[in-house]
């Protein structure tokens, strides 16, 4: 009885810390809340993305992401008005669930609604080896983030020579034939990310993750909502 008790007992608390670990931690933010003026486009809530269906664990198109990384965001956006742009954001904290939702994905070899636009020259199944997903990601952690440059003329994006999300050797920051403008506007976005803290990740082109993230080995799986 008393065994039973116990047991009762660690099932109701890991219950639960389970519910509570769903919860949006305080140390997040929603970035529009400190960038009133940035522009969103979030990927992943709809189907425009290389699945060609809305992922799991995205309930509303806002972006979330810790507030040491939404203040540097803040930044970069700052800077870059001065000279006539801004960022657009496609992705920024991501579900666990998202992340397992992508690999279930992967193996079902015969889905390949999307593959014309997002990776037309490569099989599905090989995205894992080439580094495009992984089991795990920088997402979930809080600090990472997708975007692109847009005018703040027209609000129009930027041409960096290649979709946001394509997998291939174009997205790679290092790939040789770009326009002398497509690798002006890398550069551009690269150097302004890297003034207020954040590195990018050489094979695609829009992704970046704040060096100083308070979370290097935390990857949460509360909804985005």
């Amino acid at each position: 009885m008393k065994l039973n008790f116990c047991l009762s007992i660690g099932l109701a608390f890991f219950a639960f810390q389970t519910k509570a670990q769903q919860k949006m931690p305080a140390t997040f933010v929603y970035v529009k809340e400190f960038i009133p003026t940035i522009t969103l486009e979030m990927r992943y809530f709809g189907s425009h993305n290389f699945t060609g269906k809305p992922i799991r664990g995205y309930e509303k198109p806002v972006a979330i992401l810790t507030k040491r990384a939404a203040l540097a965001l803040q930044q970069v956006e700052q800077h870059l008005n001065n000279q006539g742009l801004a960022l657009k954001i496609f992705d920024a904290y991501r579900p666990q669930r998202a992340v397992d939702h992508f690999k279930a994905w992967s193996l079902a070899t015969q889905d390949t609604i999307a593959k014309r636009e997002f990776y037309p020259e490569l099989d599905k199944k090989n995205l894992f080896k080439l580094g495009f997903i992984a089991t795990k990601s920088g997402h979930s952690r809080g600090s990472t983030v997708d975007l692109t440059l847009i005018s703040l003329k027209d609000h129009k994006e930027i041409d960096m020579g290649g979709p946001f999300d394509f997998f291939g050797a174009v997205s790679h920051h290092n790939y040789t034939k770009l326009t002398a403008k497509q690798k002006e506007n890398r550069r551009i976005l690269r150097e302004a990310m890297a003034k207020f803290g954040f590195k990018a990740y050489d094979k695609e082109w829009w992704h970046y993750t704040l060096k100083d993230e308070p979370y290097r080995k935390t990857y949460f799986d509360f909804i985005v909502k």
